[in-house]
């Protein structure tokens, strides 16, 4: 974190950390996240929103990575941290279903203590999934508490399960089966997409308000000066970024004048920003990247080389880091890195063109990295999946694709001729103009804060 001084997350233990109620507080609502609450953007735009128009809110989650400063630093806003359970699959000859049995018995225990431990809210937003054992439990919690569930479906629990135990095992039918039925249960849902709404209402008969993920705004276009800087920054831990001169870096020079200019013989900067998990196949981007590589080799006056920065934490991240080093290219470079949350959109604002290759486990939901590129007027190059087509609109703010091969030749005909730019960026920009016009909390207040204000006079 940086230098200054930040309200700590506090302890289950201490009942000093709780926010108290003044007399124009709009009501209480609990914000929970069984999982990094920091690496949870949706989640803190919730707590954010909910502490602007006048709720105190106690946060539970997993620590991890810190949320934004303003949430730190906010006098509404308590934040707990629940304990996150051993590594019990670790355990020597301790079967799968033993170690998963292990796990759910700890995060019931230690989320309902939590739970029953914070002061009594009108309603608890829970971030769905994971949907074992929290659904359940927070549901038992509220009835014990008398207030309202809200669920928020960011994708489906049972369909992130059957991608490494298949559809038929009894764990992920267990969560289906779970999903649905306290899902119903449930006060309110919010969900990401139509496509989400339209199959809760299909398949299993819940009613749901589209809350569209929209960009804070911190995620906005960042002048040169602070490209500048950032870059300035980075390159003293990513020597990739480095280079000659005391105020200058490979994307970026300040001239004594103090004037400062993209440099002409820059790179093409890729931005791509991942969670390194089985949802998203980085080999298509990498076998891309080779393609475009065999081109800048046959013609390296048409094509520039390609600085490919790719951000975020995960579980197949150093394989992914180790498969990257065994590429001998000439004409691309790819870092791997991790930025502090002030840092993310400068990097975005900066960049060429962003690459996202979310598939959805469902299908139904909706990249948050693209909603953040777009708020930065970074046009973008997705994986195609069922409902992409609602926030990345084929030809108008970006493109998608299917295979690595369209991928390498969309990048090629991308970067063609740069620095100057392309007529297709010029007209990507300008489309997502409009996009950046609506933010979090405009779309918050419309679609989010009714059922939070009903939800308190029902309580």
């Amino acid at each position: 974190m940086e230098n200054g001084r930040k309200r700590r997350p506090s302890s289950l233990k201490l009942t000093s950390s709780r926010v108290p109620e003044n007399e124009h507080s709009k009501g209480r609502v609990c914000v929970l996240v069984l999982g990094d609450f920091g690496r949870s953007p949706r989640m803190q735009y919730h707590t954010l929103s909910l502490a602007r128009e006048g709720y105190s809110v106690d946060v539970i989650g997993y620590g991890g990575s810190m949320p934004t400063n303003e949430i730190l630093m906010n006098d509404n806003v308590a934040t707990h941290y629940i304990k996150p359970p051993p590594a019990f699959e670790k355990v020597p000859f301790l079967p799968r279903i033993c170690s998963y049995a292990f796990k759910v018995l700890w995060q019931t225990v230690t989320l309902f203590f939590a739970l029953m431990f914070i002061s009594r809210p009108s309603a608890v937003l829970v971030q769905n999934p994971p949907s074992v054992p929290m659904l359940p439990v927070t549901w038992l919690a509220c009835k014990v508490k008398r207030c309202d569930l809200i669920v928020d479906w960011h994708n489906y629990g049972h369909s992130i399960l059957a991608l490494n135990l298949g559809t038929n095992n009894f764990l992920v039918r267990m969560s289906k089966v779970i999903e649905e039925n306290f899902g119903r249960r449930a006060f309110a849902n919010l969900c990401v997409t139509e496509a989400m709404k339209s199959d809760l209402q299909k398949n299993w008969k819940i009613s749901a308000t589209v809350l569209y993920d929209r960009p804070a705004s911190i995620f906005r276009p960042a002048p040169l000066p602070d490209r500048h800087a950032l870059f300035m920054r980075l390159r003293e831990h990513y020597p990739v970024l480095a280079s000659t001169g005391p105020d200058t870096n490979l994307i970026t020079e300040r001239f004594a004048d103090g004037r400062v200019h993209l440099r002409q013989d820059r790179p093409g900067l890729i931005v791509s920003s991942t969670s390194w998990t089985k949802d998203e196949n980085f080999d298509l981007l990498l076998d891309a990247l080779e393609f475009y590589n065999e081109q800048r080799n046959n013609d390296s006056n048409k094509y520039p080389p390609l600085l490919v920065v790719i951000t975020g934490k995960g579980p197949l991240k150093a394989d992914y880091e180790a498969l990257i080093m065994l590429k001998d290219w000439q004409n691309v470079e790819v870092c791997t890195v991790w930025l502090e949350t002030e840092d993310y959109p400068k990097l975005l604002a900066s960049a060429d063109l962003g690459v996202c290759l979310h598939t959805s486990s469902s299908g139904l939901d909706l990249p948050m990295k693209v909603v953040d590129m777009f708020g930065c007027g970074l046009p973008v190059f997705a994986y195609k999946f069922p409902c992409i087509g609602e926030l990345v609109k084929h030809g108008e703010n970006g493109l998608v694709f299917e295979t690595c091969q369209e991928l390498g030749y969309q990048i090629a005909n991308w970067f063609e001729g740069f620095p100057e730019k392309s007529p297709s960026e010029y007209y990507f920009r300008q489309n997502l103009e409009s996009f950046q016009k609506v933010r979090w909390h405009d779309n918050w207040m419309k679609n989010a804060l009714p059922i939070l204000t009903n939800s308190s006079k029902t309580s």
